[in-house]
């Protein structure tokens, strides 16, 4: 997501700069699959910066993912959903912010959540997927 904001126009990554994206997990369990969550729980619902800052390489990017981001705080709906639209058309047809993993027996995969949305597209078929997924903790996103 570095280069997805280091793509756009000076003016653009400074009106990004300093807003707020709401990141909601009922978006993809209630809103597409209708899963609703077990009795008495919520899923999670946080704001974090539109441009982070990586805590690590200091460079800007992009915090914003078509799965859950529902919308840009203190702005109106259309105005949020517009700005949003473009974002997420951004990140998702600019080829050069792809990376494309040949698969083989033993093949590992490794990015930082930070700075890299992963999107599985199935072009597999018939063959099956298996992964296993370790995370790590870490710290809240800042600007």
């Amino acid at each position: 997501m570095y280069r997805a904001y280091e793509t756009l126009s000076e003016r653009m990554q400074k009106f990004l700069e300093g807003l707020v994206a709401v990141h909601d997990g009922a978006l993809p369990y209630i809103g597409k699959y209708a899963y609703a969550p077990p009795e008495g729980k919520t899923y999670p619902r946080t704001e974090h910066p539109v441009v982070i800052r990586h805590p690590e390489t200091g460079r800007k990017a992009l915090f914003v993912n078509s799965g859950f981001t529902s919308h840009i705080r203190h702005m109106r709906r259309w105005e949020s959903r517009g700005l949003l639209d473009m974002l997420f058309r951004h990140i998702a047809t600019t080829v050069s912010l792809t990376c494309r993993v040949r698969w083989e027996p033993n093949t590992l995969t490794l990015w930082d959540n930070r700075c890299t949305q992963h999107h599985a597209v199935w072009d597999y078929y018939p063959q099956s997927r298996f992964g296993e997924r370790v995370s790590i903790v870490g710290d809240r996103p800042v600007a």
